[in-house]
């Protein structure tokens, strides 16, 4: 399903071999969550949603909102967010420079989050600005949580101040 999805998008082959880009395994192991900002329940896995639960409530006691935009995602979810850029006339490298291909999501293992709060819109890079940000950076390892695409990060992604992945403590 993964190549075949992959081949729809019209993503090559050799895509994720250089630089290399780890790929990532679905998850069948979640629990529901809350709301994202727009009200779509999200899911993760069940460690990660009691570490995101808890990062989440410690930040408010310290004054921050942390708000999710996103957790777990399918293959499909992932295909279907670069076919919608793709439909709006995005070049597909302009694309993969910004949104890895299914199977290469952090998503995919329901241990990422993507994270916004109240001033700031979602997913800019304006979020490494804010309080939250500055929070996180300070707090979220205690929490397990890391940022792995920070900048000029080893495997040459976008700059994503608001994915947080979690790896466990």
């Amino acid at each position: 399903m993964h190549s075949k999805i992959l081949q729809e998008l019209g993503i090559p082959e050799s895509y994720g071999l250089d630089p290399r880009l780890p790929t990532y395994a679905v998850t069948k192991d979640l629990v529901d969550v809350e709301p994202n900002i727009v009200g779509v329940p999200q899911r993760l896995e069940p460690k990660a949603a009691d570490a995101w639960r808890a990062v989440k409530a410690q930040a408010h006691r310290d004054g921050v909102e942390l708000l999710l935009v996103s957790g777990f995602r399918t293959l499909e979810r992932q295909a279907e967010l670069l076919r919608r850029k793709l439909e709006r006339g995005i070049l597909l490298a302009d694309i993969l420079a910004t949104n890895v291909a299914p199977g290469f999501s952090q998503h995919h293992t329901g241990r990422a989050v993507d994270i916004a709060t109240v001033g700031c819109p979602p997913l800019v890079e304006a979020f490494e600005d804010t309080d939250a940000f500055a929070w996180l950076t300070q707090h979220a390892a205690e929490f397990g949580f890391d940022m792995p695409y920070g900048r000029s990060n080893a495997l040459g992604l976008a700059f994503e101040p608001w994915h947080w992945f979690y790896g466990g403590i």
